[in-house]
Order: structure tokens, then C-alpha cells, then sequence
């Protein structure tokens, strides 16, 4: 066994620890899909001091850093620009909880919203077969790049370069769609895509929405219990925005209350999302939920029609990149 496999096992492993994989499926998918021709190269480090490593780098220590690096069980940054993160490979053992959420069955059709490296497109193509796989995205270096890492790996599903937040409506309808990107709100143009009963997962304020489609004007779903954090959907206003002066810390520096301000944004005062949060006990991410119907989309604490509701942000109308 060479060292990349020994590595990619280990993953395996230690993702299924986790309690991911359950799905004997995905635990194929991702024991032979080879992560590290996805990731030729990543910077590590923070915002200044950023290190490259790199596949051919003539430095056997720092050929086997990358190696190991690429099999970590870390989001890893694959692309910068003017300083900005503008592309990562997801932290696969989320990948692994996402895809397994989706329920998605032999014969599915799959969106996804975001190229990135081309690695999630390679498990999703594992599972299902190249021609029931499309991913877009709208940089076309990043949709160039993936094309050539999934080639690589002997992958060819449809890798698009487009308007993300438009879908794909001449590869449709399809069984589920999932965005690996932050968004504001989930682009109502996706439910016309969908066939009935279809599932949306997309990253929303800082957690997982899960959506079932009822028909093109109405879809309904609750968050995973799990956090998320991704590039934001670029032009969109995914960015979080700064936490308001006054708050207290215990509050501020609470990943829950985090997620309940910026899935907010725009609708409720600082203080007046403080109070809801204490008063409902800290309500974890699951009692969330989101509801599109008839051109409104909402968010809500534990009913869609209770006491507790709020309009998101406009709808999405550019897209951008991913993980």
C-alpha cells in the first residue's frame, strides 16, 4: 500500500469515528477517491506568513508535509487572490455529513453550486456516475482547475462555468442540489429545478440548512445540528457582519449566538436578538428552520407560522465561489 493510501485509510477512519460514513456508500466514495490530486497545492498558515506547499516541491520533508496535509481531516486553502481566500477544500469529514444528509439514492441526479477543487464533484460522480453529476461555478480558473484535477483522478461529470444562484435548468430536474458556499438566502430559482421531494443543503448564516422541495414555489427544511463556516457566495452579501457594540461577551463569544445574529442580519436589533436568545435558553441550531413559499422566504424557532419568524435578505442574485 502506498503512503497516499495508508493516508486516505487513516481518514477514512478517523472520519467514521467521528460518526460520519455511516452510509457504506460514502465510505467507499471516500477510501478510493484520491484527495491529494485534488490539492496539488494549499497554503497553510494565517493571513500574513501564509507557507505554500506543493506536490513537486524538490524538499522531500516539506513533498511529505503536503502529502499528510492533503489527508488531514482540515479545510484546506486551495486559492488567493489579492490576499483573499477565494477557494478551500472542504474539511472532508464535513463533506462526508453533508453528502450523507442529502439521502440520495442510485438514479439521483445531483447540482452542485460551487467547483472548488473538484473533490466533493469526484465523491458525488463515485457514488452516482458521471452523468448524473454537474457542478458550477463562475470563475472559470476555478471550473479549468477542477476539470483537470477530476480528469486526473478518472472523474468526468458536467463541470460548468456560470451563475450559480441561476442553477442549471438544462441539466435539471435534479433530485438534490448542494452549495458549497455561504448564503444569504436560498435562490428561488433552484425549487423550479427540483424535482418533488428533492433536498437543498446549503451553508446559511454560520450552519446547514436542509430543504425538502414540495413543488416549484414551496420548499420547507430545519438546520443540522453542526456548525459550518465557507466562502461566502462572492457578490452575494454572505459576508458576516461585524457583532454590534454593547453586547456582552458571554454573548458574543458563544458560536450559537453567532449563528442566531448574522441569520438576523438586517431583520432584528442586536438587543432584540439577545433577547430572544435568552429567553428561549440558547436555543441550539436544530429548532431553526427556513420556509419558501409563494416568493417569501423566512427563517423561524421552532414553528414556521409561531411567534418567532423573520424575513431573510434579498434574494441571491450573484454567484460566486466555493469549497
Amino acid at each position: 500500500m502506498g503512503a497516499d493510501q495508508e493516508l486516505r485509510a487513516s481518514l477514512v477512519r478517523e472520519i467514521a469515528e467521528s460518526g460520519a460514513l455511516a452510509d457504506p456508500a460514502w465510505r467507499v466514495a471516500f477510501a478510493e477517491v484520491p484527495r491529494h490530486l485534488f490539492v496539488p497545492y494549499f497554503f497553510v498558515g494565517g493571513l500574513t506568513g501564509r507557507e505554500r506547499l506543493w506536490c513537486d516541491d524538490p524538499d522531500p520533508a516539506r513533498r511529505r508535509r503536503w502529502l499528510e496535509g492533503a489527508y488531514a481531516d482540515e479545510a484546506l486553502a486551495t486559492r488567493i487572490r489579492d490576499g483573499e481566500l477565494v477557494s478551500s477544500s472542504s474539511q472532508p469529514s464535513l463533506m462526508a455529513r453533508m453528502l450523507e444528509a442529502l439521502e440520495l439514492r442510485d438514479g439521483d441526479a445531483v447540482l452542485e453550486i460551487g467547483a472548488g477543487s473538484g473533490y466533493n464533484a469526484a465523491l458525488l460522480a463515485h457514488r452516482l456516475g458521471d452523468s448524473l453529476v454537474t457542478t458550477i461555478d463562475l470563475d472559470p480558473e476555478i471550473t479549468e482547475s477542477a476539470r483537470g484535477h477530476l480528469q486526473a483522478a478518472g472523474y468526468a461529470p458536467a463541470v460548468l462555468t456560470g451563475d450559480g444562484a441561476r442553477g442549471c435548468p438544462g441539466r435539471g430536474p435534479f433530485d438534490g442540489i448542494i452549495a458549497t458556499c455561504a448564503l444569504p438566502s436560498v435562490p428561488r430559482t433552484w425549487l423550479a429545478q427540483c424535482r418533488p421531494g428533492a433536498r437543498i443543503l446549503a451553508p446559511l448564516s454560520t450552519g446547514l440548512i436542509l430543504l425538502r422541495v414540495r413543488d416549484a414555489g414551496h420548499a420547507q427544511g430545519r438546520f443540522l445540528p453542526t456548525s459550518a463556516y465557507f466562502v461566502p457566495l462572492r457578490g452575494s452579501g454572505a459576508e458576516s457582519r461585524l457583532l454590534g457594540e454593547g453586547l456582552p461577551r458571554s454573548a458574543l463569544g458563544n458560536e450559537l449566538f453567532r449563528f442566531l445574529f448574522t441569520l438576523t442580519a438586517g431583520s432584528m436589533d442586536p438587543r432584540e436578538t439577545l433577547s430572544l436568545w435568552e429567553r428561549e435558553e440558547r436555543p441550539q441550531r436544530e429548532r431553526y428552520g427556513l420556509t419558501l413559499s409563494e416568493g417569501r422566504e423566512w427563517a423561524w424557532l421552532d414553528d414556521p407560522e409561531g411567534p418567532y419568524t423573520w424575513p431573510l435578505g434579498p434574494p441571491v442574485e450573484a454567484s460566486g465561489v466555493s469549497s
